[in-house]
């Protein structure tokens, strides 16, 4: 299945299926442009609602060419928009959200068309603060807060930075990706919720020398696109990642509160981060591309080039190995076996050899399988199956391996 299928179950694929985005008076407003392109980039439409405040900040006929749809604001344009609007609806996003907004929807005000709108909604909501950051922090609006929270509205925090007023502090509305990361999260399948998914990505670093070492061309993107499909997929995600060349700051993970990225360098790191991590975990995907050796020594000066250099290499520690002695019984363990070549029984070896679950075997050679490539061609093997995975982007590749292992851990069960 592809991500638009999956991740956003009640999306418009059809065209009747939308989101609505609730625009109030901050000066955040500004961005709200912004957020319905966002939206419509992930397959969903947007149907926008202004309060009369927000038309100070932004334009209806700004939002209206951006979302291809007819803006509202007032409860008289269309006098049933509050239902009808709200009865096709898959979320709901109020996005600023000023305090006022909030306090109203946390006492059942419903004096406009977007508090209104929130009273006869049925769907999740969700909110994303723009305000000072005394206005953030004030008791009363903590408990307004807290309250809509409990009642199961969904908060995408705001950030610290600069504030409109010159002051600085935590107030600034959540980025665009953070509100769209959490609307996908919440449209999801939530198939993978209540589970702890540790996901190990990149390669490692064996140094040399302080300034030398060795290491392989992974670039981190499969374990990323596994630990957000994770993510996504509403399971609390721990990301073990070597040095990847992946962007640090455009993904999901880097937004989400149920995710978590611990940055290693070297085998000694990874094997430490993971057996640390790894005893509550109910799978674990190791998708990074350990070093297999690393020097037998390390130099703690810089060598000089005018010395030469022989290097004797030993052997890394079996991490995998390793995890799969000391995990719990309840752990589901999934390697990765990149080959040149079609050597899928070195990859049954190691499958048997680990007393592991499952592996995912790929022959790196093939044009769209190798490394730094945004598609993968895989090969899922169990001790009783084989099951070939298409070309296909990496993402989708990452719900195949999913899909399969939440239907082995139900058989098991």
């Amino acid at each position: 299945m592809e991500d638009k299928e999956r991740g956003l179950a009640g999306a418009p694929g059809s065209v009747s299926k939308y989101v609505i985005l609730g625009v109030t008076g901050s000066v955040a407003a500004f961005k709200s442009p912004l957020v319905v392109r966002a939206i419509k980039d992930s397959g969903i439409g947007v149907r926008v609602v202004m309060t009369e405040a927000a038309k100070q900040f932004v334009t209806p006929l700004s939002l209206e060419l951006v979302s291809g749809n007819p803006v509202l604001w007032d409860s008289f344009q269309s006098p049933l928009s509050h239902i009808e609007i709200a009865r096709d609806a898959c979320a709901l996003i109020a996005a600023p959200a000023t305090l006022n907004t909030i306090s109203k929807f946390s006492t059942g005000v419903a004096d406009n068309l977007l508090t209104t709108l929130f009273m006869a909604f049925r769907g999740p909501v969700i909110i994303a603060p723009a305000m000072n950051w005394r206005m953030y922090d004030n008791p009363i609006f903590k408990d307004r807060l807290a309250y809509l929270k409990d009642k199961g509205i969904i908060e995408v925090t705001p950030e610290r930075g600069a504030l409109a007023c010159g002051e600085e502090g935590v107030g600034r509305m959540a980025s665009t990706q953070r509100i769209v990361h959490t609307l996908k999260r919440t449209l999801g399948a939530n198939d993978m919720k209540g589970l702890k998914v540790i996901v190990t990505s990149g390669p490692t670093r064996e140094y040399i020398d302080p300034v030398r070492f060795i290491t392989n061309r992974s670039s981190g993107k499969m374990g990323r696109a596994l630990a957000r499909a994770a993510c996504l997929r509403g399971a609390f995600v721990t990301l073990i990642s070597g040095p990847s060349s992946v962007p640090p700051h455009d993904d999901v993970l880097d937004e989400i509160d149920d995710a978590e990225i611990i940055r290693v360098e070297t085998s000694g790191e990874m094997e430490k981060a993971i057996l640390e991590k790894s005893k509550e975990a109910d799978i674990v995907v190791m998708a990074a591309a350990v070093c297999d050796f690393k020097p037998e020594r390390f130099s703690q000066d810089k060598l000089s080039r005018s010395e030469g250099l022989t290097l004797e290499l030993v052997k890394t520690a079996d991490i995998l190995g390793k995890i799969s002695a000391h995990a719990s019984k309840k752990t589901y363990l999934t390697g990765f076996a990149a080959e040149t070549g079609d050597r899928k029984d070195r990859a049954r070896e190691k499958l048997q050899k680990k007393g592991i679950d499952m592996i995912v075997f790929n022959d790196v050679t093939q044009e769209g399988a190798g490394f730094d490539s945004d598609t993968n061609i895989m090969t899922i093997i169990t001790p009783t199956e084989e099951l070939s995975i298409p070309k296909m982007s990496k993402d989708a590749g990452a719900n195949r391996i999913f899909d399969k292992i939440l239907l082995n851990i139900k058989g098991r069960n």
